[in-house]
């Protein structure tokens, strides 16, 4: 990961820029610079992976356009070398060739990117600053109004934090220029479903997501693996252990007492031959972390929180302990192929509109859980699942092809490798369980001890009622809440809502989001 940062105003102090961009260090511990634009200011932050050496420090330039990119553009050799024959690139950075597009395409390059990237870019022909994201999300990126009436960006809302009133997430698949965001893409929406069979759907599944995996095992730095044991992170490591042809590092969080993944994880290191590390945490490593969670999560959501525990302790490891740089991880499934409450779905067309919501919501849930926990660990996170190629596809398959009609959730993606023989039949066809229960149920149930701990009943009623916005309904989401006042004060509309199941679906009008508390958690979590 990278951090980015960029104003459209010179009347606010330069220091106090340079004070608020540096909050974010973490993201990119290598090397800072910030510049001064016609405008204002860019600021960048690098974590080198492509390119390592100074050459590929940001900002680029060219002629007097100016870029910072917290990105990383697959496939980008190729494009790299038509381009010599017109631009003169100096490094092996793959941001290097954004100009060189911008100056071919203009805006329209953002439609032909297959990137996970954030930037700001300085048009000096045109006179304008250009900021843009990603069609998921999967990198950060905030905005907000300056005390001036200006415009400030950056990767995270603490690095606006006392710029501006109001911080805001930068709306996914859109670019901004003149004050107004244009939506460029959406991979959320299909226009019409592909209506193939089973099998023809799982080739292809299978074809893609192998294809998503191969294009992020391109770095210049060191690579590994977050193995839960459960499906998603298991497929991931498997399919870059066959493609690379030897060891992969992988590593596994769970509690000392009922880490429920830890076994699988182990059990499927054994099977690809993987160099695996177990990191075991207990209750008071969690409830030490808690604060600094929050605090670098910017949420107050209760899953995002419960997830991010394990992960920010398995990565806080790995950066002190090893070379690593680069993680792969197995988000976005869940939200293309169902979680355990999408079987109470009441028909495909619901299906498939929560699956829609699910994924332009996913950069203030699980995505930014995975850049968080990642990057304040000085590493990159990279998504597979949410290659943009498989995410398009996985959205365009008939929705009733991935309703739970066989008893096993994500039936497709397991049927898809089912003859590869990558991974054991036990973990392939293993039920979900939720990572922040996998973790260890005891872990969950030691923030709620404490949430109780905190607060007596009365407390509770009292306090929950100073919050009009998402109002905490148990004594854990008031202790989250409080915790997120702390450090972010009237920022609680950065996330939209509680990331629970449908309320309004059969069987899911539940008070928590864990997957325990649902009729059909069977045999999840053993």
């Amino acid at each position: 990961m990278c951090s980015i940062f960029g104003v459209t105003s010179k009347s606010i102090d330069r220091e106090l820029l340079i004070t608020c961009f540096d909050r974010t260090l973490s993201r990119g511990p290598d090397m800072s610079r910030f510049e001064e634009i016609p405008c204002g200011y860019l600021g960048f932050h690098r974590l080198a992976i492509m390119g390592l050496d100074e050459r590929g420090m940001q900002p680029f330039h060219l002629d007097e356009d100016v870029v910072v990119c917290n990105g990383e553009l697959y496939g980008f050799r190729p494009l790299r070398d038509r381009l010599l024959s017109k631009y003169e690139l100096q490094s092996q950075s793959d941001c290097e060739i954004l100009l060189p597009l911008y100056h071919e395409y203009g805006v329209e390059m953002f439609k032909t990117l297959d990137a996970e990237f954030a930037l700001i870019l300085w048009d000096d022909a045109q006179g304008k600053l250009i900021a843009a994201r990603d069609p998921i999300g999967i990198r950060p990126l905030y905005y907000g109004r300056l005390s001036d009436g200006e415009w400030a960006f950056a990767s995270e809302p603490k690095n606006l934090l006392g710029l501006c009133e109001t911080i805001l997430p930068f709306p996914p698949g859109h670019y901004w220029m003149d004050g107004e965001f244009i939506q460029y893409a959406d991979p959320a929406y299909v226009g019409y479903f592909t209506m193939k069979t089973e099998e023809e759907v799982c080739a292809k599944l299978r074809r893609l997501l192998m294809d998503g995996v191969q294009k992020r095992l391109d770095a210049d730095a060191p690579v590994g693996f977050l193995l839960s044991g459960g499906l998603d992170s298991s497929l991931v490591c498997a399919i870059a252990r066959k493609m690379l042809g030897h060891p992969i590092r992988t590593f596994a969080i769970g509690m000392d007492v009922d880490a429920i993944d830890l076994k699988y994880a182990r059990m499927v290191a054994d099977y690809i031959g993987s160099e695996h590390t177990e990191v075991i945490i207990s209750e008071n490593d969690v409830l030490e972390a808690l604060p600094k969670v929050v605090e670098l999560l910017g949420t107050w959501d209760i899953t995002t929180i419960r997830a991010s525990i394990g992960m920010y302790l398995v990565c806080r490891w790995i950066h002190e302990n090893t070379d690593v740089r680069v993680l792969l991880t197995g988000e976005i499934s869940d939200e293309l192929f169902g979680y355990k409450y999408t079987d109470f779905a009441p028909s495909a067309a619901d299906f498939q509109e929560e699956a829609e919501k699910r994924i332009r919501e996913l950069h203030v849930y699980d995505v930014l859980r995975a850049d968080r926990c990642i990057s304040v660990n000085s590493l990159e996170a990279r998504v597979p699942f949410g290659d943009l190629k498989f995410v398009r596809y996985a959205m365009s398959i008939d929705p009733d092809l991935k309703m739970n009609h066989h008893n096993m959730g994500k039936y497709l993606i397991r049927k898809a490798f089912a003859d590869d023989h990558i991974l054991p039949d036990e973990i392939l066809w293993r039920q979900k369980a939720a990572f922040s229960d996998a973790v260890g149920h005891s872990m969950v149930n030691d923030l709620k001890e404490l949430a109780s701990r905190t607060y007596t009943d009365e407390e509770f009623m009292d306090r929950a009622q100073r919050f009009d916005y998402c109002r905490p309904f148990t004594k854990e989401s008031l202790m989250y809440r409080e915790l997120f006042e702390q450090y972010y004060p009237g920022q609680a509309r950065m996330i939209p809502d509680f990331w629970m199941p449908n309320k309004t679906w059969p069987g899911c009008n539940v008070d928590d989001p864990s997957a325990r508390v649902l009729a059909n958690y069977g045999d999840s979590g053993k």
